[in-house]
């Protein structure tokens, strides 16, 4: 697969966002979650995934330097609680402090991806309003069974920038054109590890065409360790998904 290409070469800027995990632990919540890659890397250090506490790294945006200015640079891009969910429940004790965090950065902007937008509404802050400017908030839908049951909810809610990520994409997602102006993004991805499920490109570019017909963006982010094309299975080395996925120049 080093020398094969799945598609044509193009170039494309890579955005440099930082992490901020500042709770860890989860619990699996559906069929995405089945080989999930925290509970991978857990377990080769004797961690128990199930156990969610507060990490060191709770204050990271708003720590600064001895001159008393922010480490983190205004305008920086924050990956939120990827090795949990912002919205799980033994969390709740936390959120209100990393609600004032994010308040306090409005200069920054937190990316956040859920399974669970049906506890969203009860774990906003009081001054939400419609949302805050610098969160994107992007639900999970893999399949069909997990669309059909939290698009409903997450179009509802008041947010002012969100996403939907079907990562792994599972299977052919029919979103029966429940999405549109509310929805800025959808995002594709397979699954990677080594006991990866197949990802099939005819289910990518399903869905890339109903967002062209629904006017919403589109990004292929990756092919996933199986990934499906024309029939032929090919097994992608977890260094080449993304740049794969970049080569087939379909993102909207």
């Amino acid at each position: 697969m080093a020398e094969q290409s799945l598609f044509p070469e193009i170039g494309e800027a890579r955005l440099k966002p930082q992490l901020w995990n500042l709770w860890h632990g989860c619990h699996k919540k559906s069929e995405g979650c089945a080989h999930c890659y925290v509970y991978r890397r857990d377990a080769k250090i004797g961690v128990d995934s199930d156990i969610v506490h507060k990490t060191s790294s709770f204050g990271m945006p708003t720590s600064r330097d001895r001159y008393g200015n922010y480490k983190i640079p205004s305008g920086t891009l924050i990956f939120t609680c990827f090795t949990s969910d912002f919205f799980i429940e033994e969390a709740d004790k936390w959120r209100n402090e990393a609600w004032a965090i994010i308040r306090e950065r409005a200069d920054l902007h937190f990316y956040m991806v859920t399974k669970r937008p049906e506890r969203i509404a009860t774990c906003l802050p009081t001054d939400w309003g419609n949302g805050y400017a610098n969160v994107t908030v992007s639900c999970t839908m893999e399949n069909q069974k997990r669309t059909d049951e939290r698009l409903p909810i997450f179009a509802s809610l008041p947010i002012v920038r969100k996403e939907i990520i079907c990562e792994p994409l599972l299977e052919r997602i029919d979103f029966r054109r429940q999405i549109g102006h509310w929805c800025s993004k959808v995002i594709v991805g397979g699954e990677s590890g080594p006991e990866a499920r197949t990802c099939d490109y005819a289910w990518v570019v399903d869905i890339r065409r109903q967002c062209l017909e629904l006017g919403v963006g589109f990004h292929f982010k990756q092919t996933g360790a199986k990934f499906r094309k024309d029939g032929r299975i090919y097994q992608v080395p977890r260094q080449l998904q993304q740049p794969q996925a970049r080569k087939a120049n379909i993102d909207l």
